[in-house]
């Protein structure tokens, strides 16, 4: 019966492996898109509440870690015989490791399509505001973020996510891209003979919000649900081969993300709030070229939104209607449910920080640490538990473990000491 069990894994990977059409280059490229994300506007405020040399020691070690995870993955998929994510957890653990990796890449998408629904909600109105001339909100329903953030949802988001494929949409990653790099390029140039000076001073500083630091930026490097659909589509493919791709995407986001934060850290301290564009817009409130921007950004993540709710909703089928076949009231259904909660999150949760950290401690923590490496440990049979690639595996595992439930716990400690604080106020 095993022997039968395992040439089925075999023939079921050799089926869906079929030989990939798509070039080194344009795979790093889809790779750095899938890695990059809004996880980029927090990055500024993580750096204002560790200083700049922790900061960094924090960002190399999540990238480390992260591509480390990366290798796990693109291994096990090899010896588990599959390139899906939910099915490595069902062959590694059965029904409860099918439902873990689809709940954790259901909470990392809900999470990051919440945050792009938060730039909307607070950077359309201060657009428009811009576009009328205007100093200050008049009050006006039009320059209300959260029903700008519901029309956007129901006129743009909501048809497309209400098609079948989204095949067509693969554009926008390229769009989003540029445009994030469009937003590091201003933030690095902004006010540059600032830096001059402020560079030579690396400070630590530990404030009581540091422990959102390691949270953002773990959901700054989730991608791993995108490596195995890049992996299969990869010319000449090879686990070699494709843990360069990783190299390389992972090396580029390193560089703009320590960038993009060094800079908008310098330009204002202490000042940073939790989404970068933000700080920007209230110190240069009529800058053309930060006007674009926000465009640009704004452009990027409302069509990029549908893409994200794809996962979350194949997931959701997945786990409750496996073996139903396609309907359109319930395919229609779904999707409404899934934006209409992404929008209550976005307009009743006072800051994109909740988001990012919870996110980032929970999920993150799940796809990066947790996942990989126990389906490693128990899909890849051929080595033990003694070998060095299992022992690190475990350490993995457990440090994974520790990261989540301890940011999770200081995170929820920092919701309580704001609640009270709010209270004796």
């Amino acid at each position: 019966e095993r022997g039968e069990n395992s040439t089925e894994i075999r023939s079921d990977f050799l089926r869906k492996s079929w030989p990939g059409n798509t070039s080194f280059g344009i795979s790093a490229f889809n790779l750095s898109n899938a890695i990059m994300g809004s996880g980029i506007l927090g990055l500024a405020y993580a750096m204002a509440n560790t200083g700049i040399v922790l900061f960094v020691i924090l960002l190399s070690a999540v990238s480390i870690f992260s591509l480390y995870s990366v290798h796990l993955l693109l291994k096990t998929s090899k010896e588990g015989g599959s390139l899906l994510y939910e099915q490595l957890g069902q062959r590694a653990f059965g029904m409860p490791g099918k439902v873990a990796a689809s709940v954790s890449i259901t909470m990392q998408n809900f999470g990051a399509m919440s945050s792009y629904l938060y730039i909307v909600k607070y950077e359309l109105p201060l657009v428009i505001l811009a576009f009328l001339n205007l100093t200050e909100n008049t009050g006006h329903w039009y320059l209300n973020g959260d029903w700008l953030v519901i029309i956007v949802s129901i006129v743009l988001i909501l048809p497309l996510s209400l098609l079948k494929n989204l095949g067509y949409l693969g554009y926008t990653s390229g769009l989003s891209l540029l445009c994030m790099v469009f937003f590091m390029i201003v933030v690095s140039i902004k006010d540059f003979e600032k830096y001059v000076i402020f560079l030579l001073t690396f400070v630590f500083c530990f404030a009581f919000q540091t422990v959102y630091a390691v949270p953002i930026l773990t959901f700054a490097f989730v991608c791993h649900p995108a490596v195995l659909p890049i992996y299969e589509e990869l010319k000449d493919r090879s686990r070699k081969k494709m843990q360069r791709v990783a190299n390389v995407s992972f090396l580029g986001i390193f560089v703009m993300y320590l960038l993009a934060a060094v800079f908008g850290y310098l330009t204002f301290y202490g000042h940073v709030e939790p989404e970068l564009l933000h700080t920007y817009s209230k110190v240069y409130k009529f800058d053309t070229v930060l006007l674009v921007v926000r465009l640009a950004v704004l452009m990027a993540v409302t069509l990029t939104v549908p893409v994200v709710l794809f996962p979350i909703r194949t997931s959701v089928q997945q786990l409750l209607f496996p073996s139903k076949e396609f309907n359109w009231v319930r395919h229609s259904l779904i999707t409404v449910i899934i934006l209409g909660l992404a929008n209550c999150l976005v307009i009743f949760v006072p800051t994109i920080r909740d988001i990012f950290g919870f996110m980032g401690a929970s999920a993150a923590a799940m796809l990066i640490f947790i996942l990989p490496s126990a389906f490693y440990i128990k899909l890849v049979k051929k080595e033990s538990m003694k070998s060095v690639q299992k022992i690190g595996a475990l350490i993995f595992l457990i440090c994974g473990i520790f990261v989540m439930i301890s940011s999770m716990t200081l995170i929820i400690l920092d919701w309580i000491h704001n609640a009270s604080t709010s209270e004796g106020h």
